[in-house]
């Protein structure tokens, strides 16, 4: 999939000014759990609408939208870093602005309003783009709907992004081979928004390497903004 120059050249800076976060080894997908069992934190991103409650001070107390950069801004203090974290990490990040202008900033926020949940499918399919999630679906449902795979695609692995609570980017390999033969006994997880299936072409086996030159170059600007711009989540 070719992007126009200068969608590409946005994507170049956005990398540039951004601080990447860490990039797991790739897993089978049968293992991608997380601990105790649990599903992983809502993360915001750019569109979500957070309402902020400051207890000790009301008249600082209003409505943001995540913008576009990934930040939330509110009076008397700097923009606070907010997509690919988590609601209570960003109370945090607000409680320690708020403490140069407030004594005691007893403050909390919530997530009022949530953005489209969308997720990327790319690489060898017939129709590559950005999707709304109909529902509880998996990644060759994914596949699918992205027109399924092309002539050229591997017929083995495909690859699986997530961005984490912790801000990691973990990637799941999956064999398609297994679900095909018998869909009923494929353990795959639903996906997430943001979550990013791509199909390599054949021959591409360096998974590293792929990562790094085929998904990241070809993410939209939105979905590459969602997995750089926040560094870590502490």
């Amino acid at each position: 999939m070719r992007l126009p120059a200068c969608i590409a050249a946005l994507l170049i800076t956005a990398g540039c000014a951004s601080t990447v976060p860490p990039q797991s080894e790739p897993f089978p997908a049968v293992d991608w759990r997380f601990e105790d069992g649990m599903d992983p934190a809502y993360l915001l991103a750019p569109g979500d609408t957070v309402e902020l409650t400051v207890v000790t001070a009301p008249e600082l107390s209003g409505t943001a939208v995540v913008a576009p950069d990934g930040r939330l801004r509110f009076p008397l203090i700097e923009p606070v870093p907010a997509a690919a974290r988590s609601p209570e990490s960003v109370e945090t990040l607000l409680r320690e602005a708020y403490a140069s202008q407030l004594r005691t900033p007893d403050l909390s926020l919530s997530v009022t309003e949530f953005a489209s949940q969308q997720i990327f499918v790319g690489g060898a399919v017939a129709e590559p783009g950005i999707f709304e999630l109909p529902g509880q679906i998996d990644p060759l449902q994914a596949i699918i709907m992205a027109g399924g795979r092309t002539d050229e695609a591997s017929r083995r692995d495909v690859f699986v992004m997530r961005r984490l609570p912790g801000g990691e980017v973990s990637t799941a390999v999956i064999d398609l081979r297994e679900s095909l033969a018998d869909p009923a006994n494929t353990d795959w997880l639903a996906l997430r928004r943001f979550d990013v299936v791509f199909v390599p072409r054949s021959g591409i086996s360096n998974q590293n390497l792929f990562v790094q030159q085929y998904i990241r170059q070809a993410l939209p600007i939105e979905f590459s903004l969602f997995y750089d711009v926040a560094g870590d989540n502490n």
